[in-house]
Parts: structure tokens; sequence; C-alpha cells
């Protein structure tokens, strides 16, 4: 097959030729954004899954459907190695330079904008050098006192009745979610807090792995009545023939059953891996129907694509104990492991493998699907790991 009209697309976040399977959390995104902009209460939603789910996709499919449907947008990726105010201070400015442009344009964008520069002044000291640009007066009092608790709720205010004034709604759309810290975390919650109690038109979409419901439970025991977590996982194996033979019908190209059966087999229905053994298989490929032949020839190239990028760039992050941890998890086998027999299997008390397991957590690395119980927060894991460390 033709190589440049593959329709397959491996990569973070590049969207799939189809998107099969999460119809039920598109229309749950539609349903929320509809009510919002009609001024009804709904919960706002974090996706949570796995690595290689799609997350992220159907993030940003969400994140269209908004601006379809009128509102403003406001996307970010939260990280380790910055704050959540630094992450939403400068997209702010310019969401509200936005606002205050508009004919008609009345004072809560600039107002707003005043509470944004007392917010920033806060702040400023670990944005390492960033300007905000504002030449306008800070309002005092307001979104300023350096608590994240006390002032992102009062920010969020008055950025969402600028929006209203205007006659619009805002969706603050935040990938990897589970990053931030406790406090960042509990400060999101209570601004969203305040704009369903203000039944304000500003909604919030994210997404993070499946440690984030207990994250958000810890940080404040309300989340869950503000949020829904609607939970991504692989796909079924009629949905994994879908993914695989709809995109290449326009080619008149199909996959013989036996090898969408390999494929289901071999990715356990993962949407990333899908596409990685998809885009390989029709590139080998030389007639239709794709035979499991074809796959099985890919399934080489396939690995060695994952084990040098999906896989190494987590692993690189890893110390060598930490490397010894997941080793000997993936030795346990697939699926969740209990802490006391990888404490066992390393010989040291249940106690001292603390650190290292929270270290591992931190990183995304792997959650606790279960009091006393550990899994990989990526899938096929445990073959990448008894792959590269055979001892």
């Amino acid at each position: 097959m033709d190589p440049i009209e593959n329709p397959f697309s491996p990569g973070a976040g590049a969207p799939p030729p189809e998107l099969v399977g999460r119809d039920d959390v598109l229309d749950q995104a539609r349903i929320l954004l509809g009510r919002i902009k009609q001024r009804r209460a709904e919960k706002s939603i974090l996706l949570t899954g796995l690595r290689g789910v799609g997350k992220t996709v159907l993030l940003n499919e969400m994140e269209r459907t908004a601006q379809a449907d009128g509102y403003r947008t406001l996307l970010v990726e939260a990280h380790e190695q910055k704050p959540l105010g630094a992450l939403l201070a400068l997209p702010l400015r310019q969401l509200l330079y936005k606002l205050d442009r508009l004919a008609g344009a009345g004072h809560k964008a600039r107002q707003a904008l005043a509470v944004l520069k007392g917010f920033f002044a806060t702040i400023h000291v670990k944005m390492e050098g960033i300007e905000l640009g504002l030449d306008i007066d800070a309002e005092q009092g307001t979104a300023d006192s350096g608590d994240l608790e006390i002032d992102l709720p009062d920010l969020f205010t008055a950025v969402a009745e600028a929006a209203a004034e205007q006659g619009t709604c805002l969706a603050v759309v935040i990938d990897e979610i589970q990053y931030l810290n406790k406090k960042e975390l509990g400060a999101l919650i209570m601004s969203m807090h305040r704009m369903q109690q203000r039944q304000l038109p500003l909604v919030l979409l994210g997404a993070g792995l499946p440690i984030l419901p207990g994250l958000a439970g810890e940080s404040k025991s309300y989340a869950e009545r503000l949020f829904s977590f609607p939970a991504v996982g692989a796909l079924s194996e009629s949905d994994t023939s879908r993914a695989l033979q709809d995109p290449v019908k326009q080619y008149k190209v199909e996959f013989d059953e036996a090898a969408v059966r390999e494929i289901y087999r071999l990715t356990q229905g993962y949407p990333y891996f899908l596409q990685e053994w998809g885009y390989q298989a029709w590139n080998r490929a030389e007639v239709s129907p794709i035979s499991s032949a074809v796959v099985q020839d890919a399934s080489a190239t396939v690995a060695k694509r994952l084990d040098e990028n999906f896989f190494r760039v987590r692993f690189d992050r890893l110390t060598p104990r930490e490397k010894r941890f997941l080793r000997v998890m993936a030795e346990l086998g697939p699926g969740a492991q209990r802490g006391s027999e990888v404490a066992e299997c390393l010989s040291v008390k249940i106690n001292s493998i603390g650190p290292t397991r929270a270290k591992l957590i931190n990183k995304g690395m792997i959650y606790s699907p279960a009091h006393g119980y550990l899994a990989f927060t990526v899938p096929l894991f445990d073959d990448f790991m008894r792959r590269t460390m055979p001892d």
C-alpha cells in the first residue's frame, strides 16, 4: 500500500482517522456544554484512564465541540515543573483581551484584566521573568492575597463574569491534571464550586490518570458532586474492528478477520497501539485484504518503535531502584499486583517500599486501583520491562 496515503496516525494526541467507541463520553460533553450555555447546573468532566487510551484526543474533540457551540476555550497541559497559576495567567490574558475588544464590550473584561494583574503579581516570581504586559492598574484586594485557594476562585469569577457580560461561555481545558499538587487541585475545585454556586458560564474539561478521582476526593470531599469522572479504557473487539476497517474503506482495502483478531490480541484494544499496528501493517501489505501474516510480520517493527519511543521516554526517567521495582511488578504478571508481593520479591519489608512507590506514583508510572494493590499506568509496560531488563 502507498505509505503516503496511510490513514493511520500513531502519535501523542494525534486524532485517529475514526474516533470509535467514545460516543457516550462525547454525548456527556455535549450535554454539559449545552446546559451551561442555558445557565443550568451540570457537572464538569474529568476524564481518567491509562496512557495510550486516547484521553488527549477526546479532550481535543471536546474543545472543538465547545468552540463550535460558541464557547471561548483555554487549553493548557499541566506538568511537574510549572505551577497552575503560571500555566493559566498568559492564556487568560489573551482570552480577556479578546473579550475586551469585542464590539460593545462592557467594563467586566477590563475589570477582569485588572484582577488578573493583581493575581499575576503574587506569582510572577515563579514565572521565570515572563511579563504579563498589562497597561492597567491592578485591582486591589481581589485575587492578590497569595493564597491560591482564595485567589483562583476570585479570578475565575471575574473572568466568567466578563464572558457572561458578552453573552458567551468559557471552557477551561487542562490535560495531565494529575500533576497539579494538592493545593492547586484544591484551588481548582473551589473555583468550580464557585462557578456552580453562582451559575456562571465556565466549565472545566480535564484529563488525567486513574489516580485523579482519589486525588480530587482527598483534596476536597465535595469534588464528586462537582465533577463526573468518565473512565476511558481499551476498545472492545467490535470497536477495534471498526477502528481498523473504517479508515481503509475509502481506499477499497480491508483487513481480513484473522488480521483483526491478531491486532486485537496484540494490542488488547488500546487505541495508541492499534494505530501503530495499523500503520505498519498498511505499509507492509501489497494486496487487500491485509492478512494476519502481514500483521505478524509488522510486529517486530512495531515492538521496536514502541520500545524506542513510547516506552523508552518513560523508562529513562527512572532511577535504578525504581526500575528494579517495576521489573519485579512485571515479573509478577499483567494486571494489579499486591504491594506485599512486590516487597517480598525485593526481599524487603512492606513499609520500606513506600518512598519508591510514592515516587513512581508521582511520576505517573503506577497507580493504586485498590487498597494494597499497584498497577502500571502504561498498558503493556510489563512486557517492555521484561524485554529491556531480561534478568
